[in-house]
């Protein structure tokens, strides 16, 4: 059985590298907007993306050198979502990762610039991966867009923002666009990353993974936000009923989340199962049941 936390600890630091380099003062300058992205994007973060990315790379027998501008570009994708989300019209939420939000740091004005900056920024380091053929870095670009856009990422927030959703099935819709897609995402850039033309077959078994992860990581996230602590979560514990918003646990009780958590963790980690170089991509959604922040 593969060390799961040492290789996530190890795609952390290879892509904080990364990030670090392509932020660096050196290509951004040294403005307030640059120093915000950096605050929003550097040191911290559990990284998810980046290594769903690296692995799946890894596991179709490329290197994690070959996807880095991919997984560099997913991650300011999320590093930009999680500086908005958190804004007063949006969440509302004071703390991340352990530190002030962004626009606590720097204000709404700048930390709104910071997000749309890095979203735009993405794409310039997507298209920079020179190991892959323009045609992949179209496939990649479009994916980025697909994944963050209205019927993605941004579709699922606007949809979460209405505060109406009135069941479980119209709950699950609203995390596979505003989690799962983006995760999705990061998963095909890494499958794009090593191979020199994409399978449909592939494609579709990576599109189940991710659903099931991403709304898997939504319910464990649910629960935490009524079992943690601030200082463990790195945020207030509680925002969202607070803020009013409908989570698994308005539908099913804390022990019957947990159990459909468990239930979309061992099929999602029995997806990829017969195939080569895959036990750390069957590892991570187990993994992910566990997780206490």
């Amino acid at each position: 059985m593969a060390d799961i936390e040492k290789i996530l600890a190890e795609d952390a630091l290879f892509i904080e590298k990364e990030l670090d380099r392509r932020l660096s003062p050196e290509l951004l300058g040294n403005g307030i907007m640059a120093d915000a992205m950096r605050y929003a994007t550097l040191g911290g973060g559990k990284r998810i993306r980046a290594f769903l990315t690296i692995e799946f790379c890894r596991m179709f027998g490329g290197k994690p050198a070959d996807a880095a501008s991919y997984a560099s570009a997913v991650e300011m994708v999320h590093a930009y979502s999680l500086i908005h989300d958190d804004m007063p019209c949006m969440d509302n939420d004071d703390m991340r990762r352990g530190k002030p939000s962004c626009h606590v740091a720097y204000g709404e004005n700048i930390a709104l610039l910071a997000g749309d900056t890095l979203l735009t920024y993405a794409f310039e380091n997507a298209v920079l991966d020179y190991s892959s053929t323009d045609r992949i870095n179209r496939y990649a670009v479009y994916e980025i867009a697909h994944g963050a856009g209205a019927v993605g990422m941004c579709g699922g927030q606007e949809l979460d923002l209405r505060l109406d959703c009135s069941g479980y099935e119209e709950l699950k819709n609203i995390h596979n666009l505003k989690t799962g897609a983006l995760i999705r995402t990061a998963a095909l850039l890494g499958y794009y990353a090593a191979v020199p033309s994409p399978d449909s077959y592939i494609r579709d078994k990576i599109s189940a993974y991710s659903a099931a992860v991403g709304l898997a990581f939504q319910i464990i996230d649910d629960l935490l936000d009524v079992r943690s602590a601030d200082e463990i979560l790195g945020k207030p514990v509680g925002s969202d009923a607070r803020n009013g918003k409908k989570t698994v646990l308005a539908f099913m009780s804390e022990e019957e989340a947990e159990a459909e958590a468990l239930r979309l963790s061992e099929y999602a980690a029995e997806i990829f199962r017969d195939m080569p170089r895959s036990e750390v991509i069957c590892q991570l959604p187990m993994y992910l049941y566990g997780r206490k922040k």
